[in-house]
């Protein structure tokens, strides 16, 4: 056979693993614009699948995230290995596969950590899209939560994006149980019996006035210093997002109610 045609012959068999190898990664990256949708299904198929007790949308929109992007890149290694199929034999593909996952262990640490981390989220209930959290000292609202990073828009506006793997602490602010709405109100020394009577009667109205408040609040003296003036503080708990709402109605009841028994506030 002339040496023409076989370099024809090899020049064509190169064309066809490259155009197979293409086809390959074509398939992934389809995979990869579809993964959301297939996320879907999958979601509805596990464990998470909608019941009386679904988890909140915030939830599933982050299992979501999480699956499309397992989906992802299964896809893409998937393509990788049976492009290397395309040169090597299965017998030294699975030895070549062996070599490479311990030197990615070594040498890739911190992604393959990342990775872990973001499956990890996949089984626990952290932090969703869209709640507010506190991460490595920065505040902010999840927007974005892939297998290996996190994006978390900051209270300025700016974008973070952070590794799965360096998520230790979650500060969530989104699923607190009560909010604090303390007050402080400084008398005369000379009222301070008859106000803390006043004080702890009218915590056990302001429940049934206000409705937002959780439990009758405590009058306590943060600095315990006696003179001619006292300063008191009202610990109270209100339903969780509402303190700011509650501080100006309970200053107002107390006030009228001080001023009503004849009880001078300081300022």
């Amino acid at each position: 056979m002339p040496d023409s045609l076989n370099f024809v012959l090899a020049g064509t068999a190169w064309w066809n693993f490259l155009i197979r190898i293409l086809i390959f990664f074509l398939i992934a990256w389809i995979i990869h614009r579809l993964s959301r949708l297939l996320a879907g299904p999958l979601l509805k198929l596990s464990r998470f699948a909608p019941r009386k007790d679904r988890p909140s949308p915030e939830r599933q929109e982050t299992l979501r995230f999480l699956i499309a992007s397992t989906i992802t890149f299964l896809a893409f290694l998937g393509a990788f290995l049976v492009s290397l199929l395309q040169f090597i034999s299965a017998d030294t593909l699975v030895w070549v596969v062996g070599l490479f996952s311990a030197a990615f262990g070594l040498g890739a640490r911190p992604q393959l950590s990342d990775f872990l981390s973001g499956v990890g989220f996949l089984f626990e209930d952290t932090f969703s899209v869209g709640e507010k959290v506190e991460i490595m000292g920065h505040e902010g609202v999840i927007e974005s939560i892939s297998l290996r990073t996190t994006w978390m828009r900051g209270s300025t506006g700016e974008l973070f994006s952070i590794p799965n793997g360096e998520i230790r602490t979650v500060r969530n602010f989104s699923r607190g149980r009560f909010s604090t709405a303390n007050i402080r109100v400084k008398i005369n020394t000379e009222n301070l019996g008859e106000a803390l009577t006043l004080l702890q009667e009218l915590g056990e109205e302001a429940v049934l006035e206000l409705p937002n408040l959780i439990e009758p609040w405590q009058v306590i003296s943060e600095t315990g210093a006696v003179g001619k003036h006292t300063e008191l503080t009202l610990i109270a708990r209100a339903r969780f997002g509402k303190a700011a709402e509650m501080r100006p109605r309970m200053l107002t009841l107390v006030h009228d109610r001080l001023a009503a028994a004849g009880i001078e506030l300081v300022d």
